[in-house]
């Protein structure tokens, strides 16, 4: 078996991250959540933060772990040792970005493959940016994100205004 890369903003976690990351690791002997940033994007959270809730969110599983990164990740992969970057997909519009996303990494490195797993139906209208509006406007997001990850946006909300 081998080591996978499931890399993303994750500004913030959901519950359709995380239900790749369960389907995932019981694929996988190794998964690395890798929090890719860059410092000059404008997130919600801070990459430390996204990386604690992750860390707390992915505690009970083994086999995964949980890293910031800022460079492209096929350096990460190469760096952990790892020849498959998985990647969630949602719809054909995910998957139209991410098929070229996949070309281009391995024309990087043709020693790392992309594995696409289609996230299940009840997650498909999941989307980070999605979630920090609705709860912006004081919607309901606790269908969305785990507990911990809802209270992070709604105090991070409150703290900005």
């Amino acid at each position: 078996m081998a080591k996978a890369i499931f890399a993303g903003s994750f500004d913030p976690p959901t519950y359709g991250h995380l239900n790749i990351i369960e389907r995932a690791r019981n694929i996988f002997d190794e998964i690395d959540v890798v929090i890719a940033f860059n410092r000059s994007k404008k997130s919600m959270f801070s990459p430390e933060e996204r990386l604690s809730m992750l860390a707390q969110l992915t505690a009970q599983y083994k086999n995964v772990s949980v890293h910031l990164w800022d460079k492209l990740i096929v350096d990460y992969a190469k760096k952990a040792g790892a020849s498959v970057l998985l990647r969630g997909i949602r719809n054909s519009t995910d998957f139209a970005y991410e098929f070229d996303l996949s070309l281009m990494n391995h024309n990087l490195d043709t020693t790392i493959e992309t594995m696409f797993i289609p996230t299940e139906p009840k997650y498909v209208i999941i989307k980070s940016s999605s979630i920090k509006e609705l709860a912006f406007f004081g919607g309901d997001i606790s269908g969305m994100v785990p507990p911990i990850v809802e209270k992070a946006v709604r105090d991070k909300i409150q703290s900005d205004n």
